[in-house]
């Protein structure tokens, strides 16, 4: 799908989306659980759709009613998987039910697209499965999915490095409910918000832990989840787009749905803006944070290894600020659905962006970007935040690949239609 952007204004109010990352977390904890879980207000997203379809080959049962999850648990007790599990786009599946299946006795294989086949790395996840006893190997030889596994666990202990914080919550996961106790070893421990926000989760389902800072987590095992019922809050990895968009075309908006008390480390978007010059109000009882306008926003230093995600809408907004803007501790951004360092760099280039790219990040110039056709690289975060600059651009753009905006926030250009966006 291709989606044509015009130069706009805008004004009013929205919702976030449900978190992608509570969502995925929910469900599959769910389906472990004894008894039957509800999930309220979840994501409906091609990455939720994959989650459902593997726990469902592993022996939960779902129901969908409305906005609402209903799921009948495993009790801990995961059958072997029916078919070979399509993790689809999600890295987060991939690695989370990776680790989970080191918990089940017979083979499971796990494939994806082609993102997940290219760009994605699993090696961390196939060396805490083998350290721990199980069978986990790519099917191709290159340290890339296929994947094969086979547990169960008998290990004692592992070390894996934690760039990506993906793996160390899955093996947190797996480790809290196999039966003997597990000793976890993080060398480089990154995206350390994202492993507090599946701590919050096993403190939440009574999962006990120790923890030396991010390098160390010993996890006694035997644990058991009993059936919960939540709600699933507004997603700060998708906030930073409807904030950035009114910043870059001096609006003001209040978005909805926007708990600054949940644990999701994205919403270290607020202070990063609030840095860059922008002014907000939160109301806590409403959980509205309002962007006021007439912000005079102002270049430098911004290190995203606690909010990673937020890389491609903040590059953009660079763009915007006066100055020299420096994008530093992001390296693991080349690995997500697309390599996001580069790909925002060649696009704003289009737009009359001057960017550079470094290992692990972006140095950007103010620079007035103008209409350009642009190319989501199939990555939702990338399109998203095209879609903002070409709201405060010159002349229109044209953005291909816009699908994928599914993955996270499916109904941002209804939202953004909504505050006053021109988008066709």
């Amino acid at each position: 799908m291709d989606t044509k952007v015009f130069p706009s204004s805008l004004s009013g109010s929205l919702s976030l989306p449900p978190s992608k990352s509570h969502t995925l977390r929910a469900i599959l904890l769910a389906s472990l659980a004894h008894g039957v879980s509800t999930i309220n207000q979840f994501l409906v997203s091609p990455d939720t759709h994959a989650m459902i379809h593997a726990v469902s080959l592993l022996g939960a049962k779902i129901t969908l009613s409305g906005n609402r999850l209903e799921i009948v648990g495993t009790a801990g007790t995961l059958k072997p998987a029916r078919d070979m599990i399509d993790c689809g786009n999600s890295g987060q599946v991939l690695r989370f039910v990776g680790a989970i299946a080191g918990l089940i006795p017979s083979y499971t294989i796990l494939t994806g697209d082609r993102s997940i086949k290219q760009n994605r790395v699993v090696l961390p996840l196939l060396q805490g499965l083998n350290q721990l006893g199980a069978l986990a190997l790519s099917l191709p030889g290159n340290d890339r999915p296929p994947l094969l596994i086979k547990g169960p666990l008998t290990g004692k202990s592992a070390r894996i490095q934690g760039e990506d914080s993906q793996p160390v919550s899955a093996f947190l996961m797996a480790a809290a409910l196999r039966k003997e106790p597990t000793e976890l070893h993080v060398t480089n421990p990154g995206e350390k918000p994202w492993v507090d926000l599946t701590l919050s989760w096993l403190e939440r389902l009574g999962l006990a832990y120790e923890r030396e800072g991010y390098s160390v987590y010993r996890l006694p095992g035997n644990g058991k989840i009993k059936a919960f019922t939540c709600t699933i809050p507004g997603d700060w990895s998708s906030a930073a787009f409807p904030l950035i968009a009114g910043l870059i075309t001096n609006s003001t908006l209040t978005l909805y749905n926007a708990d600054l008390q949940d644990p999701q480390g994205d919403k270290k978007i607020v202070q990063i803006l609030r840095e860059r010059g922008a002014a907000f109000s939160y109301d806590e009882k409403s959980q509205s944070l309002t962007l006021h306008k007439g912000a005079e926003l102002k270049g430098g230093r911004m290190d995203l290894n606690d909010c990673i995600d937020a890389l491609p809408a903040l590059a953009t907004l660079a763009c915007f600020c006066k100055g020299r803007t420096e994008i530093v501790g992001s390296a693991i951004s080349r690995k997500k659905e697309s390599d996001r360092i580069a790909a925002m760099a060649q696009e704003l280039k289009k737009m009359g962006g001057c960017i550079e790219e470094t290992e692990e990040g972006l140095i950007i110039e103010k620079s007035p970007l103008h209409g350009a056709t642009l190319s989501s690289h199939s990555d939702h975060r990338v399109a998203l935040a095209l879609f903002t600059g070409a709201l405060g651009a010159s002349s229109p753009s044209e953005i291909t690949g816009t699908e994928c905006i599914d993955k996270s926030y499916p109904d941002f250009c209804i939202d953004l239609r909504k505050v006053g966006a021109k988008i066709e």
